[in-house]
């Protein structure tokens, strides 16, 4: 008899389980070593906690009343909890504050597209360090991390998550329309983007063709040079901001596995500035990412520059296993 488990969960066997172990501990002693401390918090919190983070995918979080009528949710990623921690258990403490988390999340997704409903994060957040210098660092430590999981190939995507926020104010594009082509950006649907971009009022030909040719510019600082061409303010203040940040990375020589990408965009409304998505060739799919929350600590009554990143533990150990096999096969030739 076959007693089933909810799409989008799994178990996990003692093979893979040791292999898991092994990978969580190299991860947490980068962390360690680098001075993030490890913290944990519940799984489940007030549903209005939680909701002060919430974006794109605001619906995402599992909720449910307890015995007093509450309304609590499991929650879906580490940085609002952390925020709410260092809100009220830190206020009076001198940040910066550097924290890591090795953690269980979970999010109401359809699992027919492949997404778990279940998995573990392995993060740090660093609050109260202002961009460049912040967000250089917590790259710094995303780097180390992947070495220590053996994925020296894997490069790291840098955006700006207000970019294209700001480029659809100045066009004066706002409510329903500009939340829709945001999802189409934020998906690669070119051909539905050129559609929505098309269907607005006032737009014209050339704004249309900057918005669908930023979203595919990427590579190295050569593209906020070709960006700036394209005019205006948002894009403007945007590339200056990733140049700050990549001008830093170079200084601190980690700039060489970044690839500026002005078609990221994360689904999480916190994120403000530079946002990062981390991508290895041997699996189809994103590792992790993060990126600057500068204004998420003020919906809990501090105000504290902020920036984190968070990989998905499972995905890493899978780049893992193909990496290795990858080096096990070029040792055989």
């Amino acid at each position: 008899m076959i007693h089933p488990i909810p799409p989008g969960t799994r178990d996990v066997l003692p093979d893979e389980m040791r292999e898991l172990r092994r990978l969580q501990r190299a991860l947490l002693e980068v962390f360690e070593a680098r001075g993030y401390g490890e913290v944990v918090t519940p799984a489940i919190e007030y549903d209005e906690v939680l909701a002060r983070g919430e974006g794109r995918t605001g619906g995402g979080s599992y909720r449910f009343f307890d015995e007093s009528g509450d309304l609590l949710a499991l929650r879906s990623d580490m940085t609002v909890p952390i925020a709410r921690l260092v809100a009220g258990r830190l206020a009076g403490a001198e940040p910066p504050h550097r924290f890591s988390y090795m953690a269980s999340t979970y999010r109401a997704v359809r699992p027919q597209r492949g997404q778990m409903r279940e998995f573990i994060q392995a993060g740090v957040e660093l609050i109260g360090l202002p961009a460049p210098q912040g967000t250089a660092e917590i790259i710094e430590v995303l780097e180390a991390a992947l070495n220590a999981a053996g994925l020296d190939r894997a490069v790291i995507g840098l955006g700006d998550a207000d970019l294209y926020r700001q480029l659809l104010t100045e066009y004066g594009i706002e409510g329903a329309a500009r939340d829709s082509i945001i999802n189409r950006l934020a998906t690669h649907d070119l051909v539905g983007l050129e559609a929505e971009l098309s269907a607005v009022a006032g737009i014209s030909d050339e704004q249309c063709a900057t918005c669908v040719a930023l979203s595919q510019m990427r590579g190295g600082s050569e593209i906020l040079e070709q960006a700036r061409g394209l005019g205006g303010v948002a894009v403007e203040r945007a590339t200056a901001r990733l140049q700050v940040t990549f001008d830093e990375l170079e200084r601190r020589g980690v700039a060489d596995r970044v690839q500026i990408d002005l078609g990221l965009l994360r689904d999480l409304g916190y994120y403000s500035g530079a946002i990062l998505e981390v991508y290895d060739p041997a699996v189809g799919h994103v590792l992790g990412g993060g990126g600057r929350y500068d204004r998420l600590l003020e919906r809990f009554g501090v105000d504290l520059p902020a920036a984190g990143f968070a990989l998905y533990l499972e995905r890493v150990h899978v780049a893992q296993m193909e990496e290795e096999s990858r080096r096990g096969k070029v040792g055989d030739r």
